[in-house]
């Protein structure tokens, strides 16, 4: 079962083809999405104030990389509206977050500086996803989770959105991109990989073989090795490409190594292949933004998990051990 239960032109090129630039003077903004309402359980919503107490400004600074701007999107997370539960829940308060996230990563993204959001349960990708479809008219995503979130409100077993977050970018739910004001295109399957996927639901699996996303399940990691499998994803989304979006979802990671998520799953990345992964991506210098999610502190261990997620971000910015 799934999350319910507990969403210009290049060539192929390998991770090593490309030389890592210099940081200097680049630009980020950091967008805080304290959204909770689509998940499993609460706490997500504390999510991206407990990723800047964990330090995250000041890795950020170490790198030599200048902070744009700052926001905190305003996110309700008491019900304000009557909602039927047994479809989406919360899809008012969902919408309205994401219509805020797409407005923000869309000034970002035109404003010269990398979108780095922070979540807040995995719903908010939706508004991330919207804001970059303005910019990039082909946009490659890289899906690092134990779920596929690609329910909708017909098939979902809970209702809960954090489970729909990639089946409403596709246009495949009922509420899509059509009703986020700014939002470009639909985001085309084939230029989407998942990496880390072991909870799936009966749909979430039918979907996957129809729509023909690549998916790199943790079987698949077993076998292949994580350098492996980046360089395989690398040559899916950055062909044809004018943009990379990562999406981490802490749930990935192993609970050993996470343990505050909202949805935790045994058998997940270890801590050395999740930094490997993401130093190979940061080498390629073409991943444009980053969203990390549903770092849950109700749950966690001495905030392990949201310097963990700190330590990761910096590991995509182009921190390196040597």
């Amino acid at each position: 079962m799934g999350k319910d239960e507990h969403a210009s032109v290049s060539k192929p090129y390998a991770y090593s083809e490309l030389p890592l630039e210099s940081e200097e003077g680049r630009q980020v903004a950091i967008i805080k999405v304290p959204f909770g309402l689509a998940g499993a359980r609460g706490g997500a919503e504390l999510g991206p104030d407990e990723l800047i107490t964990a330090g995250l400004r000041r890795e950020i600074a170490r790198l030599g990389l200048t902070v744009q701007r700052e926001v905190k999107v305003d996110c309700a997370n008491m019900p304000t509206s009557s909602t039927e539960q047994s479809r989406g829940k919360y899809l008012s308060e969902v919408r309205q977050v994401s219509e805020s996230v797409c407005r923000e990563v869309s000034n970002a993204v035109t404003g010269g500086a990398f979108p780095l959001v922070l979540g807040g349960d995995h719903s908010i990708a939706i508004g991330t996803l919207a804001g970059l479809s303005a910019n990039y008219s082909k946009l490659g995503v890289i899906w690092f989770d134990a779920h596929a979130d690609l329910n909708t409100e017909e098939h979902s077993l809970s209702g809960n959105v954090h489970g729909m977050g990639l089946a409403v970018a596709m246009g495949h739910s009922s509420f899509n991109f059509s009703q986020i004001p700014g939002a470009g295109s639909f985001i085309d399957p084939s230029k989407v990989v998942y990496i880390g996927l072991r909870d799936l639901d009966d749909y979430e699996k039918l979907q996957i073989r129809t729509l023909g996303i690549k998916s790199y399940t943790m079987h698949d990691i077993d076998r292949l090795g994580i350098e492996q499998v980046i360089k395989q994803a690398l040559s899916i989304v950055g062909e044809g490409t004018d943009g990379i979006h990562i999406s981490f979802d802490m749930d990935c990671l192993d609970p050993r190594e996470a343990p505050g998520v909202g949805t935790p799953v045994p058998g997940g990345l270890n801590y050395r292949e999740a930094h490997f992964a993401l130093e190979l991506l940061a080498s390629t210098n073409r991943i444009t933004s980053m969203e990390l999610v549903e770092v849950n502190p109700l749950f966690d261990q001495n905030r392990h998990t949201a310097r963990l997620g700190v330590e990761l971000i910096a590991s995509l910015l182009g921190k390196r051990i040597l």
